[in-house]
């Protein structure tokens, strides 16, 4: 085992036997917990329902600083208990190998069962066994484990997380069989097949005694010491079962967004694309819950009476079981869709506000874990681990919505309004937040999506580089809009939502709306500031990373009208500090900044449009996409499909194509675009769905363009529907 790798093995270990000299000195172990938490500048987690806990099992201690907080917290706290307890051991930074615990977990004694006490006497002296025995493995070592380990079983809300903490205080000589490690040993390449029968996870939940454990423990051992299998110890195992867990998670989770994805879902390229949304949540009428859910790390919903979330397959199902229900509910739709919302839409990295009736904010989290059902919670059974990052109290500068949980993350106002009360503290915290990992996206993965050649990606990238603005220019459904979103994406190297925003231009778009003005307010008038200049700040704020803004049908607005000074400051040559120009109403000065990318979308076959004014037509490039019906993507996506009916509507449309682009009147910013024949992979192509594109789509169009010659129509008409017969 490299010890490099699994520094923590040895701290834990220490910790495990400086722990042994407190077995009957527990509140002198809890004062040294409550100052090494101290110097952490970490609360002590509740651990019982008094505010001044008198007794606690040794697990426990692992449990508190293993469970679901941020990897700096985790190290602050070890650094504090090395320096509480005089520990020489590397203070370890990472923990490969080291398995977290669910907040809702951490305790390994019940809060309030009558046997508590008892409780916590049987797991001292199993936790003495343990390491009597994997300090000197001897019959009677044996003998008596099993017995501490048997007095333990049925304790409640214990079950296998006792080998959990078995594993942490000797790691070389337990081995953990939590959810993960059994799903990993169960895989006949992990340890054999033997060792798959011995823990097979249909079983997962049924108790086992110290002489089963023992069994399956001796047997990996074994298998470790085998130059058949590729580990030498339970840490190598542990951290190759979440390695592996974590892939495999990730690939049914894409598989699953692939599968459930309807065709029109990726139509703005954002349906794969990972967002941080923000939430307002109730905990409990009133708030009653607030404290107890602060000092626990979680957040919870009530409606037991629905039982287990995670078996409902809609929201619909729920409103039914609320509807049928003994207990009533005042709007059962809405507590369905919160309930709904809770155990499928919120996600860990989203971040929680609380609230307290509809005028107070309360406190702001980190939601870090997935839906949990405990039904020993008893009302509140639906629950999620956050970590809390502020409570306190602050008014709110509106009403607040009534619901019990309410997603705010398209209320960009409210977002901000509440984020403000947090901007102080924000600084104590910011390397505690745990670094989002956003998907790769390279160039690879945009000529994958978008049926575009690589020499087009490569001079459009160049352009944009060189110009700083581009103008997507063509005819409809050549997917402009997506082109734009994945253009930006890989050109930042990752599917970073935040980096990228999108506005469309319209007849009343005006210089308010972009870059500031006055709107009204309570108490009159009050100056706002507009979406280009808020996202030039943003970027201007993290200069190093490129921000990509994208201006949909960007001749329809009034473009002098709503880029005035901008005119100046959009170009290449005009970017950054040096080049500041006074804004209209706040007197601001102002710049754009180089990182900004502006990509403006056109579509070339809308008549009623009037020309590009001049001046900004030479600040942009202007870049064609055209169908792309003979590139290389498209030709993959026809075989992925494989209709015979499919391919021969796409041949028809491009001679069509070649119809519109020699047509005199109209051209090729008129040709019919790829994008009305996307998203049938994985889907049926039957022929109800194409001969809707026919009839409902193409047809209506070729009415349009040749409006002055129905025979035209007729014919190209008649094509098109027997292309599918």
């Amino acid at each position: 085992m490299d010890m490099g790798q699994f520094a923590w093995v040895e701290f834990y270990e220490e910790l495990a036997d400086t722990l042994l000299e407190y077995a009957n000195d527990r509140r002198a172990l809890l004062k040294h917990l409550s100052s090494a938490y101290a110097q952490a500048g970490i609360p002590l987690p509740t651990i019982d329902h008094t505010s001044t806990p008198e007794d606690i099992d040794p697990f426990t201690v692992f449990g508190l600083f293993t469970r679901g907080i941020t990897n700096v917290k985790r190290v602050a706290i070890t650094d504090a208990l090395a320096q509480e307890f005089d520990i020489a051991a590397t203070r370890p930074v990472t923990f490969n190998g080291a398995p977290g615990i669910n907040n809702l977990a951490a305790t390994f004694n019940a809060f309030d069962s009558e046997t508590r006490t008892q409780d916590i006497e049987n797991l001292w002296r199993v936790f003495e066994a343990g390491i009597a025995l994997a300090d000197n493995d001897s019959p009677d070592n044996r003998a008596d484990f099993t017995v501490a380990f048997d007095a333990t079983l049925g304790q409640r809300g214990l079950g296998q997380k006792l080998t959990t903490g078995l594993y942490w205080i000797r790691p070389r000589f337990f081995i953990n069989l939590d959810s993960r490690n059994r799903w990993y040993l169960h895989s006949q390449v992990a340890c054999g097949t033997e060792v798959a029968n011995l823990v097979p996870p249909e079983k997962e939940k049924e108790l086992i005694t110290g002489a089963t454990y023992l069994k399956i423990r001796d047997l990996v051992a074994s298998t470790c010491e085998s130059a058949t299998y590729p580990f030498t110890s339970f840490p190598e195992i542990a951290h190759a079962a979440f390695t592996d867990a974590k892939k495999v998670n990730a690939e049914r989770k894409e598989q699953k967004t692939l599968q459930e994805a309807e065709p029109s879902d990726n139509s703005l390229g954002d349906a794969d694309v990972e967002t941080t949304h923000y939430w307002l949540y109730a905990p409990g009428k009133g708030a009653c819950m607030w404290e107890d859910f602060y000092s626990q790390g979680v957040m919870g919903l009530a409606w037991e009476e629905a039982g287990d979330l995670s078996a409902y397959t809609s929201k619909e199902e729920i409103h039914l079981a609320l509807v049928n229900s003994s207990r009533e509910t005042t709007n059962p739709r809405n507590d369905a869709y919160a309930l709904w919302q809770f155990a499928n839409t919120l996600k860990p990295g989203d971040i929680v506000f609380v609230k307290g009736g509809r005028g107070k904010i309360l406190g702001r989290g980190l939601v870090t874990g997935d839906y949990e059902y405990d039904e020993a919670q008893g009302h509140f059974p639906n629950l999620r681990s956050v970590e809390w990052t502020h409570k306190g109290e602050w008014a709110a500068d509106r009403i607040l919505p009534l619901k019990t949980l309410t997603d705010i993350t398209d209320d960009t106002t409210l977002v901000a309004a509440i984020e403000t009360h947090f901007e102080v503290e924000a600084d104590e915290v910011i390397d505690d937040q745990p670094a989002i990992e956003y998907p790769a996206y390279d160039k690879e993965d945009f000529l994958s999506e978008v049926f575009m050649s690589e020499q087009q990606y490569d001079t459009l990238t160049g352009l944009l580089r060189a110009k700083k603005n581009v103008i997507l220019q063509g005819a409809p459904g050549v997917g402009k809009t997506f082109a734009a979103k994945r253009l930006a994406y890989s050109m930042m190297g990752v599917k970073d939502a935040k980096r990228v925003m999108m506005v469309q231009f319209h007849q009343s778009y005006s210089y308010e709306d972009f870059i500031e003005g006055y709107r009204p307010c309570a108490d009159g008038f009050e100056l706002s500031k507009g979406a280009f200049y808020t996202f030039c700040k943003q970027a201007a704020d993290d200069n190093e990373r490129d921000y990509f803004f994208i201006i949909d049908e960007i001749n329809r607005g009034n473009l002098s009208k709503i880029f005035g000074e901008l005119f100046m400051l959009i170009e290449n040559d005009k970017r950054g500090e040096k080049n500041k120009l006074q804004l209209l109403y706040s007197r601001e000065r102002f710049c754009v900044p180089s990182n900004v990318y502006l990509i403006g979308l056109m579509n070339t076959a809308d008549r009623s449009l009037a020309l590009l004014d001049y001046a900004l037509r030479r600040r942009f490039a202007f870049f064609t996409l055209n169908p792309g019906f003979s590139s290389a993507g498209f030709t993959r996506y026809r075989e992925a499909v494989g209709s015979a009916a499919f391919d021969n509507l796409v041949s028809c449309v491009a001679r069509l194509n070649t119809e519109i682009a020699s047509d005199e009147s109209l051209g090729e910013g008129f040709m019919i675009g790829h994008s009305y024949f996307c998203g049938f992979v994985g889907g049926r192509v039957d022929h109800a769905s194409i001969s809707a594109i026919v009839e409902y789509e193409l047809i209506p169009m070729l009415g349009e363009y040749w409006f002055d010659d129905q025979e035209k129509v007729r014919l190209w008409s008649d094509a098109l529907r027997r292309s599918i017969q």
